[in-house]
């Protein structure tokens, strides 16, 4: 193998440009030249490349988003449109492929990978729902930008004496809510993975104030509401319900922002590394997940057949500390 691609797909995370910079390095350490794909599968559609050397990934370690940005390319679902990708990898001499992203992100790498180009996924998504990894790439930054956004929301309850409905990213996973809410000491979390109440919520927050809490702060979960927004769903329900001031905060994207934290700059860089390892061995068709403290490579069909579920344990400790 002399020459592999690179490329960011799906949302995009902090971390992501530690990764590209992580996979431009470790590859000219084995000598292998190495092709940037921008915006992701649609650069692969267009033939949209660029030669990648050491000056060019200099300085980005510490900036969030993607140098190489990132589309959606639903079109490449289909096996024709990705006939296009692999004829303009053999044009370029692409013999292989570093895709860095999430679970779609990922879907497409099993694609190429079966077609004849072979692909390594490094995870990289806020979410942190993809099976066989710890942690993904842009969770830990994420988090702490949820924690600083209640703590700073909770000055406010506390001097208004008011309930703040603060909602949160995940899709269908309510990690971002739970661990931002724990960390957070919110006094409620609601998440996709658990039935809610609403009637319950309410009546849990009238009775904290009688027991003379000066504010309320509950964590929701974009996902636990599919015909708006969640928050404000929420926020109405319990108005009407205690009869107090509800204010509803949506972070949004917000969550995507900012310079990576030590942590994701730390397995951003490991795990871009490996991966350029991984592939240059002959071993593809693996994503590579941080299992403890160490790397492993998980099969594409294990990691796609597979749903990451969340901690019960760590969402009950939750619910005992709120108290």
């Amino acid at each position: 193998m002399k020459k592999i691609g690179v490329l960011t797909s799906g949302g995009d995370s902090p971390g992501m440009n530690a990764a590209i910079r992580a996979t431009v390095r470790k590859a000219k350490a084995l000598g292998l030249d190495v092709v940037g794909i921008n915006s992701g599968y649609e650069g692969c559609l267009v033939g949209d490349f660029r030669e990648l050397d050491l000056k060019d990934v200099g300085g980005i370690i510490e900036e969030g988003g993607t140098m190489l940005r990132s589309k959606r390319a639903p079109e490449f679902k289909e096996k024709e449109e990705r006939a296009k990708a692999i004829r303009n990898f053999h044009q370029e001499g692409v013999e292989g492929v570093i895709v860095i992203g999430g679970d779609g992100t990922l879907r497409g790498a099993k694609a190429l990978n079966r077609e004849g180009i072979p692909t390594v996924c490094v995870p990289a998504t806020i979410d942190n729902d993809i099976y066989g990894t710890d942690m993904t790439i842009g969770v830990d930054t994420c988090l702490n930008t949820v924690v600083e956004s209640i703590d700073r929301i909770r000055t406010t309850a506390s001097a208004l004496e008011r309930t703040f409905i603060v909602e949160v990213m995940g899709r269908d996973s309510g990690y971002i809510a739970l661990m931002g809410g724990l960390s957070g000491g919110a006094e409620q979390i609601l998440i996709p993975e658990v039935d809610y109440d609403l009637e319950k919520v309410a009546k849990e927050i009238y009775d904290g104030y009688k027991r003379g809490k000066q504010h309320m702060i509950v964590v929701v979960a974009e996902g636990i509401y599919k015909e708006g927004s969640a928050a404000h769903h929420v926020g109405q329900n319990l108005k009407k319900q205690i009869g107090f001031e509800v204010r509803v905060t949506v972070l949004g994207h917000m969550q995507r922002g900012g310079n990576p934290s030590a942590f994701d700059r730390g397995i951003a860089s490991r795990l871009g590394a490996e991966a350029v390892t991984t592939l240059s061995e002959g071993e593809s068709g693996v994503m590579l997940g941080l299992q403890g403290h160490n790397i492993e490579t998980v099969d594409y069909s294990e990691v796609l057949s597979n749903e990451k579920k969340i901690d019960m344990e760590l969402y009950e400790l939750a619910q005992t500390l709120a108290q």
